[in-house]
Protein backbone atom coordinates (compact mmCIF):
# COMPACT_ATOMS: atom_id res chain seq x y z
CA UNK A 1 0.00 0.00 0.00
CA UNK A 2 1.52 3.36 -0.95
CA UNK A 3 1.63 6.51 1.20
CA UNK A 4 -1.30 8.19 -0.56
CA UNK A 5 -3.57 5.25 0.15
CA UNK A 6 -2.55 5.21 3.81
CA UNK A 7 -3.03 8.96 4.12
CA UNK A 8 -6.55 8.89 2.68
CA UNK A 9 -7.49 5.89 4.75
CA UNK A 10 -6.38 7.71 7.89
CA UNK A 11 -8.51 10.69 6.83
CA UNK A 12 -11.48 8.36 6.51
CA UNK A 13 -10.85 6.91 9.95
CA UNK A 14 -10.24 10.29 11.54
CA UNK A 15 -13.63 11.43 10.35
CA UNK A 16 -15.68 8.55 11.63
CA UNK A 17 -13.66 6.25 13.89
CA UNK A 18 -13.62 8.55 16.92
CA UNK A 19 -15.82 8.57 20.02
CA UNK A 20 -19.04 10.37 19.27
CA UNK A 21 -18.95 9.51 15.57
CA UNK A 22 -21.66 7.62 13.74
CA UNK A 23 -19.58 4.47 14.10
CA UNK A 24 -19.22 4.59 17.89
CA UNK A 25 -22.78 5.79 18.36
CA UNK A 26 -23.98 2.39 17.14
CA UNK A 27 -24.18 0.02 20.14
CA UNK A 28 -24.44 -3.01 17.85
CA UNK A 29 -21.12 -2.19 16.21
CA UNK A 30 -19.43 -1.49 19.54
CA UNK A 31 -20.48 -4.64 21.39
CA UNK A 32 -18.16 -7.64 21.82
CA UNK A 33 -20.66 -9.95 20.17
CA UNK A 34 -21.04 -8.06 16.91
CA UNK A 35 -17.60 -7.80 15.36
CA UNK A 36 -18.98 -8.91 12.01
CA UNK A 37 -17.15 -7.49 8.97
CA UNK A 38 -20.30 -7.66 6.83
CA UNK A 39 -22.26 -5.45 9.24
CA UNK A 40 -19.44 -2.94 9.48
CA UNK A 41 -18.97 -2.89 5.71
CA UNK A 42 -22.59 -1.85 5.37
CA UNK A 43 -22.09 0.90 7.96
CA UNK A 44 -18.90 2.20 6.32
CA UNK A 45 -20.50 2.23 2.88
CA UNK A 46 -23.35 4.37 4.25
CA UNK A 47 -20.83 6.93 5.47
CA UNK A 48 -19.29 7.42 2.02
CA UNK A 49 -20.60 9.75 -0.66
CA UNK A 50 -20.09 8.86 -4.32
CA UNK A 51 -19.70 11.01 -7.42
CA UNK A 52 -21.54 10.11 -10.62
CA UNK A 53 -18.36 8.49 -11.94
CA UNK A 54 -18.19 6.21 -8.89
CA UNK A 55 -15.39 8.08 -7.09
CA UNK A 56 -15.98 7.93 -3.32
CA UNK A 57 -15.52 11.04 -1.21
CA UNK A 58 -16.18 12.54 2.21
CA UNK A 59 -17.28 15.95 3.41
CA UNK A 60 -14.64 16.86 6.00
CA UNK A 61 -14.98 19.68 8.55
CA UNK A 62 -13.03 22.76 7.45
CA UNK A 63 -14.26 25.77 9.42
CA UNK A 64 -16.80 26.43 12.14
CA UNK A 65 -18.08 29.89 13.05
CA UNK A 66 -19.98 29.81 16.35
CA UNK A 67 -20.10 31.10 19.91
CA UNK A 68 -18.01 33.97 21.17
CA UNK A 69 -15.32 33.42 18.52
CA UNK A 70 -17.82 33.79 15.66
CA UNK A 71 -16.62 37.24 14.59
CA UNK A 72 -12.89 36.51 14.97
CA UNK A 73 -12.52 35.56 11.32
CA UNK A 74 -14.87 38.18 9.88
CA UNK A 75 -14.24 41.81 8.92
CA UNK A 76 -16.88 44.48 9.41
CA UNK A 77 -17.63 46.19 6.10
CA UNK A 78 -17.94 49.98 6.33
CA UNK A 79 -18.15 51.17 2.71
CA UNK A 80 -21.35 52.45 1.10
CA UNK A 81 -24.03 49.91 0.26
CA UNK A 82 -23.68 48.79 -3.39
CA UNK A 83 -27.42 47.96 -3.44
CA UNK A 84 -28.29 51.63 -2.69
CA UNK A 85 -29.78 50.88 0.71
CA UNK A 86 -30.57 53.67 3.17
CA UNK A 87 -28.02 52.24 5.56
CA UNK A 88 -24.71 52.97 7.26
CA UNK A 89 -22.61 49.89 7.91
CA UNK A 90 -20.69 50.38 11.15
CA UNK A 91 -17.29 49.10 12.23
CA UNK A 92 -16.76 46.39 14.83
CA UNK A 93 -16.19 48.80 17.71
CA UNK A 94 -19.45 50.65 17.06
CA UNK A 95 -21.34 47.42 16.39
CA UNK A 96 -20.44 45.89 19.75
CA UNK A 97 -20.81 49.15 21.69
CA UNK A 98 -24.32 49.73 20.35
CA UNK A 99 -25.31 46.02 20.49
CA UNK A 100 -25.71 45.70 16.77
CA UNK A 101 -23.48 42.66 17.29
CA UNK A 102 -23.47 40.66 20.52
CA UNK A 103 -23.70 37.19 22.07
CA UNK A 104 -26.41 35.52 24.09
CA UNK A 105 -25.61 33.79 27.38
CA UNK A 106 -25.69 30.45 25.56
CA UNK A 107 -23.30 31.63 22.84
CA UNK A 108 -25.97 32.47 20.28
CA UNK A 109 -24.70 35.10 17.81
CA UNK A 110 -26.83 38.19 17.20
CA UNK A 111 -26.52 40.84 14.49
CA UNK A 112 -29.18 43.48 14.02
CA UNK A 113 -30.08 46.83 12.59
CA UNK A 114 -30.46 49.82 14.89
CA UNK A 115 -33.84 49.53 16.64
CA UNK A 116 -33.51 52.31 19.22
CA UNK A 117 -32.87 55.56 17.29
CA UNK A 118 -35.53 57.86 15.81
CA UNK A 119 -34.31 59.33 12.52
CA UNK A 120 -35.28 62.26 10.32
CA UNK A 121 -36.74 61.11 7.03
CA UNK A 122 -34.03 60.24 4.50
CA UNK A 123 -31.36 59.50 7.13
CA UNK A 124 -29.41 56.25 6.98
CA UNK A 125 -30.10 53.67 9.69
CA UNK A 126 -27.09 51.90 11.23
CA UNK A 127 -26.60 48.22 10.57
CA UNK A 128 -23.94 45.53 10.05
CA UNK A 129 -22.35 43.71 7.16
CA UNK A 130 -19.54 41.21 7.75
CA UNK A 131 -17.22 39.38 5.34
CA UNK A 132 -15.18 36.25 6.09
CA UNK A 133 -11.40 36.42 6.01
CA UNK A 134 -11.28 32.96 4.46
CA UNK A 135 -11.87 32.64 0.73
CA UNK A 136 -13.46 29.42 -0.50
CA UNK A 137 -13.42 27.52 -3.76
CA UNK A 138 -16.21 24.95 -3.45
CA UNK A 139 -17.51 23.54 -0.18
CA UNK A 140 -20.57 22.56 1.81
CA UNK A 141 -21.88 25.50 3.85
CA UNK A 142 -24.41 24.77 6.62
CA UNK A 143 -26.03 27.65 8.51
CA UNK A 144 -28.08 26.87 11.62
CA UNK A 145 -30.12 29.85 12.75
CA UNK A 146 -33.08 30.66 14.95
CA UNK A 147 -34.11 33.75 13.09
CA UNK A 148 -33.31 35.77 9.97
CA UNK A 149 -34.15 39.49 9.79
CA UNK A 150 -37.57 40.45 8.43
CA UNK A 151 -40.02 43.34 8.42
CA UNK A 152 -41.20 46.08 6.11
CA UNK A 153 -38.22 47.90 4.51
CA UNK A 154 -35.80 45.18 5.73
CA UNK A 155 -33.55 43.33 3.25
CA UNK A 156 -31.14 40.74 4.74
CA UNK A 157 -28.92 38.23 2.98
CA UNK A 158 -26.58 35.34 3.69
CA UNK A 159 -24.44 34.97 0.59
CA UNK A 160 -21.03 34.32 -0.91
CA UNK A 161 -19.17 36.67 -3.23
CA UNK A 162 -16.17 36.19 -5.51
CA UNK A 163 -13.15 38.47 -5.46
CA UNK A 164 -12.55 41.17 -8.06
CA UNK A 165 -14.99 43.42 -9.86
CA UNK A 166 -18.56 42.20 -9.46
CA UNK A 167 -19.73 39.84 -10.88
CA UNK A 168 -16.47 38.49 -12.34
CA UNK A 169 -16.21 35.53 -9.95
CA UNK A 170 -19.90 35.14 -9.23
CA UNK A 171 -22.31 35.60 -6.38
CA UNK A 172 -24.45 32.97 -4.62
CA UNK A 173 -27.41 34.24 -2.58
CA UNK A 174 -28.26 31.38 -0.22
CA UNK A 175 -30.79 33.16 2.00
CA UNK A 176 -32.39 36.42 0.96
CA UNK A 177 -35.74 38.13 1.30
CA UNK A 178 -37.53 41.42 1.86
CA UNK A 179 -40.33 42.76 4.05
CA UNK A 180 -42.43 40.01 5.65
CA UNK A 181 -42.20 37.56 2.74
CA UNK A 182 -42.51 33.89 3.64
CA UNK A 183 -40.42 32.36 0.86
CA UNK A 184 -36.64 32.52 0.57
CA UNK A 185 -35.18 33.49 -2.81
CA UNK A 186 -31.99 31.79 -3.99
CA UNK A 187 -30.12 33.64 -6.73
CA UNK A 188 -26.94 33.36 -8.79
CA UNK A 189 -25.20 36.36 -10.38
CA UNK A 190 -22.47 35.92 -12.99
CA UNK A 191 -20.96 37.29 -16.15
CA UNK A 192 -22.71 36.55 -19.45
CA UNK A 193 -22.93 32.88 -20.45
CA UNK A 194 -24.26 31.12 -17.35
CA UNK A 195 -27.85 29.84 -17.31
CA UNK A 196 -30.08 28.05 -14.85
CA UNK A 197 -31.41 24.87 -16.49
CA UNK A 198 -35.25 25.01 -16.33
CA UNK A 199 -35.57 21.22 -16.36
CA UNK A 200 -33.27 20.63 -13.39
CA UNK A 201 -34.94 18.65 -10.59
CA UNK A 202 -35.67 21.17 -7.83
CA UNK A 203 -38.58 21.89 -5.49
CA UNK A 204 -38.53 25.68 -5.90
CA UNK A 205 -40.07 27.84 -8.62
CA UNK A 206 -37.72 29.27 -11.25
CA UNK A 207 -38.19 33.03 -11.67
CA UNK A 208 -35.27 33.72 -14.03
CA UNK A 209 -32.85 31.58 -16.02
CA UNK A 210 -30.21 34.03 -17.30
CA UNK A 211 -27.62 34.54 -14.55
CA UNK A 212 -25.99 37.53 -16.29
CA UNK A 213 -25.89 40.17 -13.57
CA UNK A 214 -25.51 43.03 -16.04
CA UNK A 215 -29.05 42.73 -17.44
CA UNK A 216 -32.59 42.72 -16.01
CA UNK A 217 -31.72 45.19 -13.24
CA UNK A 218 -28.98 42.89 -11.92
CA UNK A 219 -31.54 40.21 -11.01
CA UNK A 220 -29.46 37.22 -12.10
CA UNK A 221 -31.14 33.82 -12.24
CA UNK A 222 -33.31 32.96 -9.26
CA UNK A 223 -35.51 30.36 -7.63
CA UNK A 224 -38.21 30.95 -5.02
CA UNK A 225 -38.26 28.32 -2.28
CA UNK A 226 -41.49 26.30 -2.15
CA UNK A 227 -41.62 26.34 1.66
CA UNK A 228 -43.35 29.19 3.48
CA UNK A 229 -41.14 28.25 6.42
CA UNK A 230 -38.00 29.38 4.60
CA UNK A 231 -38.12 33.12 5.40
CA UNK A 232 -39.91 35.65 7.56
CA UNK A 233 -42.18 35.37 10.60
CA UNK A 234 -43.34 31.82 9.88
CA UNK A 235 -39.75 30.55 9.61
CA UNK A 236 -39.06 32.17 12.98
CA UNK A 237 -42.22 30.69 14.54
CA UNK A 238 -40.99 27.21 13.60
CA UNK A 239 -37.82 27.72 15.62
CA UNK A 240 -35.73 28.68 12.62
CA UNK A 241 -33.80 25.93 10.88
CA UNK A 242 -30.91 25.16 8.55
CA UNK A 243 -29.83 26.43 5.14
CA UNK A 244 -27.26 24.37 3.26
CA UNK A 245 -25.37 25.23 0.09
CA UNK A 246 -23.30 22.62 -1.73
CA UNK A 247 -20.82 23.90 -4.29
CA UNK A 248 -18.64 21.42 -6.15
CA UNK A 249 -17.80 20.23 -9.65
CA UNK A 250 -21.30 18.76 -9.92
CA UNK A 251 -23.01 22.14 -9.57
CA UNK A 252 -24.40 24.41 -6.85
CA UNK A 253 -27.44 23.36 -4.82
CA UNK A 254 -29.34 24.93 -1.91
CA UNK A 255 -31.60 23.24 0.64
CA UNK A 256 -33.68 24.70 3.46
CA UNK A 257 -35.02 22.81 6.49
CA UNK A 258 -37.20 24.22 9.24
CA UNK A 259 -36.20 23.11 12.74
CA UNK A 260 -38.25 19.91 12.99
CA UNK A 261 -37.11 18.71 9.54
CA UNK A 262 -33.32 19.05 9.89
CA UNK A 263 -31.66 15.78 8.71
CA UNK A 264 -30.00 13.75 11.43
CA UNK A 265 -26.70 13.62 9.51
CA UNK A 266 -26.47 17.43 9.75
CA UNK A 267 -27.19 17.32 13.48
CA UNK A 268 -24.55 14.62 14.01
CA UNK A 269 -21.91 16.54 12.05
CA UNK A 270 -21.61 14.03 9.21
CA UNK A 271 -23.59 15.74 6.44
CA UNK A 272 -24.67 13.71 3.43
CA UNK A 273 -26.51 15.84 0.84
CA UNK A 274 -27.37 12.73 -1.18
CA UNK A 275 -29.92 11.88 1.53
CA UNK A 276 -31.61 15.28 1.71
CA UNK A 277 -33.99 14.91 -1.20
CA UNK A 278 -34.17 17.29 -4.13
CA UNK A 279 -32.80 20.78 -3.42
CA UNK A 280 -34.84 23.96 -3.34
CA UNK A 281 -32.60 25.42 -6.05
CA UNK A 282 -29.74 24.18 -8.21
CA UNK A 283 -27.36 25.49 -10.85
CA UNK A 284 -26.40 22.61 -13.11
CA UNK A 285 -23.16 22.32 -15.14
CA UNK A 286 -25.30 21.61 -18.20
CA UNK A 287 -26.19 25.29 -18.30
CA UNK A 288 -23.25 26.89 -16.48
CA UNK A 289 -19.54 26.14 -16.28
CA UNK A 290 -19.27 26.27 -12.48
CA UNK A 291 -15.47 26.47 -12.38
CA UNK A 292 -15.45 29.33 -14.88
CA UNK A 293 -18.09 31.54 -13.26
CA UNK A 294 -17.56 30.94 -9.53
CA UNK A 295 -14.25 31.33 -7.69
CA UNK A 296 -12.63 32.77 -4.57
CA UNK A 297 -15.75 33.39 -2.51
CA UNK A 298 -16.04 35.06 0.88
CA UNK A 299 -19.04 34.52 3.16
CA UNK A 300 -21.20 37.58 3.83
CA UNK A 301 -24.05 38.44 6.21
CA UNK A 302 -25.79 41.78 5.95
CA UNK A 303 -28.94 43.73 6.78
CA UNK A 304 -29.81 46.69 4.59
CA UNK A 305 -32.95 48.83 4.30
CA UNK A 306 -34.99 49.92 1.29
CA UNK A 307 -32.54 49.96 -1.63
CA UNK A 308 -32.84 48.29 -5.02
CA UNK A 309 -35.10 45.45 -3.91
CA UNK A 310 -36.85 46.39 -0.66
CA UNK A 311 -37.27 50.01 -1.75
CA UNK A 312 -38.53 49.28 -5.24
CA UNK A 313 -40.96 46.60 -4.06
CA UNK A 314 -42.27 48.51 -1.04
CA UNK A 315 -45.22 50.21 -2.76
CA UNK A 316 -46.48 46.87 -4.12
CA UNK A 317 -46.31 45.09 -0.75
CA UNK A 318 -49.83 45.33 0.74
CA UNK A 319 -48.73 44.62 4.31
CA UNK A 320 -46.26 47.54 4.37
CA UNK A 321 -47.81 50.95 5.18
CA UNK A 322 -46.69 54.36 3.95
CA UNK A 323 -43.43 54.65 2.09
CA UNK A 324 -40.03 53.06 2.63
CA UNK A 325 -38.36 56.36 3.69
CA UNK A 326 -41.18 56.96 6.18
CA UNK A 327 -40.84 53.46 7.55
CA UNK A 328 -37.16 54.01 8.31
CA UNK A 329 -37.83 56.82 10.76
CA UNK A 330 -39.34 54.77 13.63
CA UNK A 331 -36.92 52.33 15.36
CA UNK A 332 -39.82 50.20 16.59
CA UNK A 333 -40.31 49.05 13.01
CA UNK A 334 -37.00 47.15 13.19
CA UNK A 335 -37.35 44.96 16.27
CA UNK A 336 -37.32 41.91 13.98
CA UNK A 337 -34.36 43.00 11.86
CA UNK A 338 -32.11 40.51 13.65
CA UNK A 339 -29.93 37.53 12.83
CA UNK A 340 -29.91 34.87 15.57
CA UNK A 341 -27.29 32.28 14.62
CA UNK A 342 -26.27 29.04 16.31
CA UNK A 343 -23.46 28.11 13.94
CA UNK A 344 -22.09 28.22 10.42
CA UNK A 345 -20.11 25.12 9.47
CA UNK A 346 -18.06 24.72 6.31
CA UNK A 347 -17.04 21.30 5.00
CA UNK A 348 -14.54 20.54 2.25
CA UNK A 349 -14.84 17.72 -0.25
CA UNK A 350 -12.15 15.06 0.07
CA UNK A 351 -11.96 12.63 -2.84
CA UNK A 352 -10.73 9.16 -1.88
CA UNK A 353 -8.34 8.50 -4.75
CA UNK A 354 -5.33 6.24 -4.76
CA UNK A 355 -3.74 3.09 -6.18
CA UNK A 356 -2.48 -0.19 -4.81
CA UNK A 357 1.27 -0.66 -5.33
CA UNK A 358 0.63 -2.76 -8.47
CA UNK A 359 -1.08 0.23 -10.05
CA UNK A 360 -4.67 -1.00 -9.78
CA UNK A 361 -7.19 1.73 -8.89
CA UNK A 362 -8.87 1.55 -5.51
CA UNK A 363 -12.59 0.97 -5.70
CA UNK A 364 -15.22 2.10 -3.23
CA UNK A 365 -15.44 -1.46 -1.91
CA UNK A 366 -11.65 -1.44 -1.40
CA UNK A 367 -12.00 1.65 0.77
CA UNK A 368 -14.84 0.13 2.71
CA UNK A 369 -13.05 -3.16 3.29
CA UNK A 370 -9.71 -1.55 4.21
CA UNK A 371 -11.34 0.80 6.72
CA UNK A 372 -13.49 -2.05 8.00
CA UNK A 373 -10.62 -4.26 9.09
CA UNK A 374 -8.80 -1.44 10.82
CA UNK A 375 -12.03 -0.43 12.55
CA UNK A 376 -12.52 -4.01 13.71
CA UNK A 377 -9.16 -3.73 15.44
CA UNK A 378 -9.96 -0.32 16.87
CA UNK A 379 -13.30 -1.40 18.30
CA UNK A 380 -11.84 -4.61 19.68
CA UNK A 381 -9.22 -2.61 21.58
CA UNK A 382 -11.88 -0.15 22.73
CA UNK A 383 -13.95 -2.91 24.30
CA UNK A 384 -10.92 -4.30 26.09
CA UNK A 385 -10.06 -1.01 27.75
Amino acid sequence: MNSNLLRYLLVLLACHAVPGSAFFQSPSLFSRSSHRPSAIVHERRNLLNTNADGTPFLWLPQDEYSGTTFFDRFQFYTDSDPTKGTVTYVNATTAFASRLAYFGDDGTVFMQGDNTTWLPQGTNRNSVRITSNTVYNTGLFILDLNKAPWGCAVWPAFWTLGTGDWPTNGEIDVLEGVHDNEHNQVAFHTLDGCYLTPTVNISGQVVGTNCDANINDNAGCAVTDWSRASYGPYFESQGGGVFAMKWDENGISVWSFFRAAIPQDIISGSPDPSKWGIPSAALDPAGCDIGKYFANHSIIFDITFCGDWAGNSYATTPSCPGTCPERLMDPNNFVNATWSINSLKVYRKQLLIGKITNGSPITQLDWVMLSTWILVGVTTLATLY
